[in-house]
């Protein structure tokens, strides 16, 4: 009977006893004078089986040479485990070596820094941390896509390839098909003889795109990768990561941190359900009170709060700021952590001053704010960022004129033909990771990281 250790383990009760074939790696072989042990897994789950083979067997030597990374079909018995630490083992038959693994393997059985195994990208998946890791970040993507499906929001798929700046920040990448060397030789450039007839660039967020789709389908989403040309090298920042992004009709501002609250709780619950082996693993090893920190925020009501309030709380703080907070102006790391301790849960900050966000949003009626929200988690600060997107042209059409913006007709038409106000928000996908894992380096959450001078594999 072929089975995936998943089902070994989901079926055990009903295995004892019998005849298993199972197919996976060595990633432990202890060897002694008359037996031995294998710890084994397969990557269908995060648990491992024992396998047991002794000197009966005719193929007993031939076993003792197999080394870690090996992978193997195993033809064995299920029995009652002799010793501690788990509750059933394989006792061998035969093992079959599928494809062999030298000693100088990299991936031994030891405590490895994250350092080193991002430097072997294409074999960490096959250490603990990162088979929990990926596995989550496989998770939680779908309950991502489960949540929005569940509510009948439509999947857009996002261009990665656009002419559209949706930050206006200027930090893209530029795609060409232009010969950069002969460039560099005349030193000017003609976009109009560039593949697309004009300057592209790959996309910093789908955000623009989809409000097109949220004014036909009334709800949409996207999640997708994206680009930012920074050069930072923190471990929170990296040049290509992925998106959720949200965008809805006749949704304001408070129906926005509805759906905010609404889908993160979901997530993180989803992940708390299906990754239970993984969860428990990063709490022991990774993050110490991971698991209570995930199932308060699952049970806490979001406070919701302005800027200028919070603003004057901080100012009123007894704490010695290394930034002072000021009216007007954006909030710091200290003062993120500082104010979700002060509420004991999530915090959503409103009404941002408008000069420090970005043209497409709401402007309220006080003339200085705009109707846009970031919330604060516990043990991570921001993690979501939305707004109600301005709906009125003229408003929009002047704001964009005070930040020297320039967008293409088909977004302000957007207002003109059928418009009506409408919201969203955007998660980065790492950055949740990071929160349900406890892992803190963003390239230790994304297969293959994309940062300033690294673009391997």
């Amino acid at each position: 009977m072929l089975l995936d250790v998943k089902e070994l383990y989901k079926k055990i009760d009903c295995l004892m006893n019998k005849e298993v074939t199972l197919q996976g790696w060595i990633k432990n072989h202890r060897k002694q004078k008359e037996f031995g042990f294998i710890d084994f897994s397969d990557g269908t789950c995060f648990k491992h089986v024992q396998l047991v083979y002794d000197n009966k067997l005719d193929s007993f030597d031939e076993i003792q040479k197999y080394h870690i990374g090996c992978a193997i079909t195993v033809f064995g018995e299920v029995v009652e485990s002799q010793g501690s630490g788990q509750n059933f083992e394989i006792r061998v038959k035969s093992i079959k070596l599928e494809g062999d693994c030298p000693e100088d393997y990299p991936m031994q059985p030891k405590r490895h820094s994250n350092e080193f195994l991002r430097e072997q990208a294409y074999l960490r998946p096959r250490v603990n941390l990162f088979q929990a890791v990926f596995r989550v970040r496989s998770t939680a993507a779908y309950a991502i896509h489960k949540f929005f499906q569940d509510k009948g929001f439509v999947y857009f798929h996002a261009p990665l390839i656009t002419s559209s700046d949706c930050e206006g920040a200027g930090e893209m990448f530029q795609v060409t098909t232009l010969d950069l060397d002969r460039i560099a030789e005349n030193g000017s450039v003609d976009y109009g003889k560039d593949f697309f007839g004009k300057q592209a660039n790959l996309t910093v967020s789908g955000q623009l795109e989809a409000e097109t789709f949220a004014l036909a389908y009334k709800k949409t989403y996207t999640f997708g990768p994206t680009f930012r040309a920074e050069n930072s090298n923190t471990k929170t920042h990296a040049n290509e990561f992925w998106m959720i992004e949200p965008e809805m009709a006749f949704c304001d501002l408070a129906g926005d941190m509805d759906v905010m609250e609404e889908m993160l709780k979901y997530i993180v619950q989803y992940v708390l359900d299906n990754c239970k082996d993984e969860m428990e693993f990063f709490d022991k090893f990774v993050e110490k009170g991971l698991l209570d920190k995930l199932n308060k925020l699952v049970k806490s009501k979001f406070t919701r709060i302005s800027h200028h309030d919070v603003i004057t709380i901080l100012k009123n703080a007894k704490v010695k700021w290394e930034f002072q907070p000021a009216y007007g102006e954006d909030i710091a790391r200290e003062h993120e952590k500082y104010i979700t301790e002060y509420f004991s849960g999530p915090v959503f900050i409103t009404d941002w001053p408008k000069d420090i966000k970005a043209f497409y949003m709401k402007l309220n009626p006080d003339g200085e704010t705009v109707a846009a929200v970031d919330l604060e988690v516990p043990g991570a600060g921001e993690l979501m960022g939305g707004s109600q997107r301005e709906d009125d042209y003229e408003k929009l059409v002047n704001r964009m004129k005070e930040m020297g913006i320039e967008v293409d007709e088909w977004y302000l038409n957007l207002r003109k033909f059928g418009g009506c106000y409408h919201s969203g928000f955007g998660m980065g996908f790492e950055r949740l990771l990071i929160y349900l894992t406890g892992v803190e380096n963003i390239r230790d959450v994304i297969p293959y990281p994309r940062t300033p001078g690294n673009c391997d594999y």
